[in-house]
């Protein structure tokens, strides 16, 4: 391994902001960096963020962000209404700001995700224009929309139709094992860790005092069970856990909560606009979620547990989310993708809109009637996508060479 200064810059900024992190679990994100540039690029929000607060993009409103807005954060979930959306599914590094940065972020992960799917620069820069032009008009035309069955073609509707015809106990039983007639979640599963029995103890006796304190059906099930999830990228390192519940008055049926640590938003500490004062960063991301999306995913909620902030909601499979590696050689699907996408961006923003400092829809309307930004939006995103392949070059090699390692005693800590 190269000595500490002569390893690259960007290894170092990545290495810094994960050093707080769950050590074990930062080594699987490392070793999922080092896979390819697009995913390098979505688990490095802060590297973009860093670097664009650098620079000047054109003048644009400040609109409520999911601020790490690319493909794979697209998906489809059963609302709290328990009806099937396609929407906007991150909100972990959400924030105000300029909507000039969750544009830039977006087609910068076009001409990414582009170079995975061997695609020609020229049809990438169709699929940003289009984007582009797609988000611009319905801006201009302040009607939010909202994707369902009845309103998704192609391969998001057949993403909604997956979703509706699961079966909730078939979904829940691939995730557990049934033992002496004991229900508990299946840790052979390599993304589901058991916990120390301590802390399993400390866990349902938190989450069974939330439950009784809700104030709509309070009590209404019972913790079985619980376990480490590991799930994501950019979010590994954080304390995620899988709860096992009992629903009270149908004990034939069965939930599983996803109760995900929150950390502060990585854009943060780039932005001068003012930030509300939230209660905890929790609640950050559930205020920004409810506000952006149609509906909410079911059970949304926050909690503190040991003095952390996490986020609480009904699991959302990782299954249901855009691969956009799956697209290679299918243009037309992804250039329809792309149009819902856009819809879905600018109608989050209609919807958000005037929001403790978020831009009026009339400013949203003339933002989208002026033309004049995007070719800067675009030139910005293919000159940083170059950048990200060269970034993650520098990271893959030092990674390889070890400089990511962890000592043995961080890892049991």
């Amino acid at each position: 391994m190269e000595s500490p200064e002569k390893i690259s810059a960007v290894s170092q900024r990545i290495k810094a902001f994960n050093a707080h992190r769950l050590p074990d679990k930062v080594q699987l994100k490392y070793k999922l960096l080092a896979t390819d540039p697009f995913r390098f690029f979505r688990g490095t929000c802060h590297l973009f963020y860093e670097d664009l607060a650098k620079v000047s993009l054109p003048a644009s409103p400040n609109v409520w962000m999911c601020g790490d807005l690319h493909p794979e954060n697209f998906g489809s979930f059963k609302g709290d209404n328990r009806l099937v959306y396609f929407d906007i599914n991150d909100f972990d590094e959400g924030i105000l700001g300029p909507a000039s940065w969750e544009l830039a972020r977006f087609i910068t992960s076009i001409f990414v995700g582009s170079q995975i799917l061997a695609i020609d620069e020229k049809e990438a820069l169709q699929w940003a224009k289009h984007f582009l032009e797609e988000y611009s008009a319905i801006l201009a035309k302040e009607k939010a929309h909202y994707i369902e069955m009845a309103t998704a073609s192609g391969i998001v509707r057949f993403f909604l139709e997956k979703i509706s015809q699961r079966n909730q106990s078939e979904f829940v039983q691939k995730r557990v094992h049934i033992e002496k007639n004991k229900v508990a979640l299946n840790t052979e599963n390599k993304k589901y860790l058991s916990v120390d029995k301590q802390l399993k103890t400390e866990l349902i006796d938190h989450l069974q005092n939330w439950a009784f304190n809700q104030e709509e059906k309070p009590g209404s099930f019972k913790v079985l069970d619980v376990c480490f999830r590991v799930a994501g990228t950019g979010s590994l390192g954080v304390k995620r856990y899988l709860f096992l519940t009992q629903i009270i008055k149908h004990k034939e049926k069965y939930r599983l909560l996803d109760m995900k640590q929150i950390f502060p938003s990585s854009l943060s500490s780039y932005t001068s606009v003012k930030q509300p004062a939230w209660s905890t960063e929790a609640e950050r991301v559930k205020a920004i979620k409810y506000r952006m999306q149609n509906v909410s995913p079911a059970l949304l909620d926050t909690t503190i547990f040991k003095g952390d902030s996490f986020l609480l909601q009904e699991l959302q499979p990782n299954e249901d989310k855009i691969d956009f590696v799956q697209f290679k050689n299918r243009y037309k699907d992804v250039t329809e993708v792309i149009h819902n996408m856009a819809l879905l961006t600018a109608s989050a923003q209609i919807r958000s809109s005037g929001r403790q400092g978020s831009a009026s829809i009339d400013d949203l309307i003339e933002f989208g009637k002026n033309d004049q930004w995007r070719d800067a939006i675009i030139e910005y995103a293919r000159n940083y996508a170059a950048k990200v392949k060269d970034d993650y070059s520098q990271f893959e090699s030092e990674y390889r060479d070890g400089f990511f390692l962890a000592d043995e005693s961080s890892l049991h800590k």
